[in-house]
């Protein structure tokens, strides 16, 4: 290729920046580092620099140890100095992709990120986008600000997709152990960042296309969306019938062919599965294309909030109680389980809105200590301290995100009233109908 980048990788003298130091950047920042690259990564909050530079690790579930160890090896960097892009030989975009105030793709930080690389872009260099996004990103977005500078893409630099496949807290998975799809610009794009990322990560699987990879994460989100919605569906009906859905999913579930569990919840969280889906559906109106059944799956899922808050104001009614005025509980913040994740997470939307009927609202969460300012909630709450005496004070416990930490059977002991969304009561001992599925 006349180019010094392969030889860099084979030999690891390259150098690897990441942009976007959140859950999918510092975990792969991580990766090259331990495969014995030198790494430097970019992000544009100042606290995070500060504290990576300190050895701390804001993310708890990848360990205090993790930044410590790039500290003392001398080959990590950290900066919010974008200036510095032209240092490492291979840039990696994993920058936040939401959506706007009308499900319309937000991608504001792509761009940003491409127009500050083409600042510096030198021949060379490997650029690799990794956030989510709908299909021919890289080639529309990213391509003609790069090409701008008169290189040649292929032959100056090299362009690639190579999707997140992050499941924050994840035991039996990690970013070495995660399969990674790379979809190049052009051929000589798609064999450089394999080349890169095999350093790393244990499986890379190469594909014609940045648009094959692009396209691939969307619709490993979009599987995941549509079935959620399905379970989400049938709890609703069956809840109306009095027919438990945990126990049919559990009775389907015996099947060994031709059926995957999945789990109904009070809304979806993460950066993924809740905003995925409708970068796809707005992509496809350029080509006159309807989605009609992502949207309905996002229609369903998105719905569910309201459903929980009714589930909840019923069952307090049932006991002479109005919601106005109730003390309420809600169990967890984060949107899964045993991870400090808020983003996206259903429990805002819940809080808000039984403040919003008037209920007083609190919460609880041993991962979360304390809300911060987010895109679209700035709750200002902090989390209780969880003690039998303080569940007998409120009038209604809602179970939103299923900890470890937590122990069902005091909760139920103590609790006047519980609405579990997650069946997470399903083995305690002792009176039962005090607790409402929902």
């Amino acid at each position: 290729m006349g180019l010094t980048l392969p030889p860099k990788i084979e030999d690891g003298s390259a150098v690897v920046g990441v942009i976007g130091l959140g859950y999918v950047g510092l975990p792969l920042l991580h990766a090259f580092h331990a495969a014995g690259f030198r790494v430097l990564g970019f992000d544009v909050d100042p606290k995070k620099i500060q504290a990576l530079r300190r050895g701390e690790n804001y993310l708890k579930h990848l360990g205090p140890e993790m930044v410590k160890e790039m500290l003392s090896a001398g080959r990590f960097d950290v900066t919010d100095d974008f200036s510095r892009l032209a240092e490492p030989d291979a840039i990696i975009s994993c920058v936040p992709t939401p959506l706007g105030t009308h499900l319309e793709p937000d991608l504001s930080y792509v761009e940003k990120t491409a127009q500050d690389i083409a600042k510096t872009l030198r021949k060379g260099q490997l650029v690799v986008l990794e956030s989510t996004t709908y299909p021919r990103t890289t080639r529309e977005i990213m391509l003609p600000k790069f090409e701008a500078r008169g290189l040649k893409c292929g032959t100056d630099f090299f362009l690639a997709y190579s999707p997140e496949r992050e499941d924050p807290g994840r035991k039996d998975f990690n970013t070495q152990t995660i399969p990674k799809l790379v979809g190049g610009i052009d051929p000589a794009s798609t064999e450089v960042a394999t080349a890169l990322y095999r350093k790393a990560v244990k499986q890379v699987i190469p594909v014609s296309s940045a648009e094959v990879a692009e396209s691939a994460k969307l619709l490993e989100n979009i599987y995941r969306a549509v079935n959620i919605a399905l379970v989400n569906e049938m709890k609703m009906v069956l809840t109306a019938m009095g027919i438990d859905v945990w126990e049919v999913i559990n009775a389907a579930s015996s099947k060994p062919f031709g059926y995957q569990p999945f789990y109904p919840g009070p809304g979806l969280g993460g950066h993924c599965i809740p905003i995925d889906p409708f970068y796809l559906t707005w992509k496809a109106r350029e080509v006159g294309m309807p989605t009609r059944f992502i949207e309905l799956a996002g229609e369903i899922n998105r719905h569910m909030p309201d459903y929980v808050v009714r589930r909840l104001a019923l069952a307090l009614n049932d006991r002479g109680k109005a919601l106005k005025g109730s003390k309420i509980l809600v169990l967890g913040l984060a949107y899964k389980p045993d991870v400090d994740d808020v983003r996206e997470s259903p429990s805002f939307e819940l809080i808000e809105k039984l403040e919003q009927l008037g209920a007083h609202v609190d919460y609880h969460d041993p991962h979360v200590p304390a809300t911060h300012k987010m895109r679209h909630h700035d709750l200002q709450m902090k989390s209780i301290d969880l003690k039998p005496q303080a569940l007998k004070d409120y009038d209604c416990v809602l179970v939103a995100t299923h900890h470890q930490a937590y122990d069902w059977q005091s909760i139920a002991d103590n609790a006047k009233l519980i609405v579990d969304t997650r069946n997470a009561l399903r083995n305690v001992k002792g009176r039962r109908d005090h607790i409402i599925s929902a």
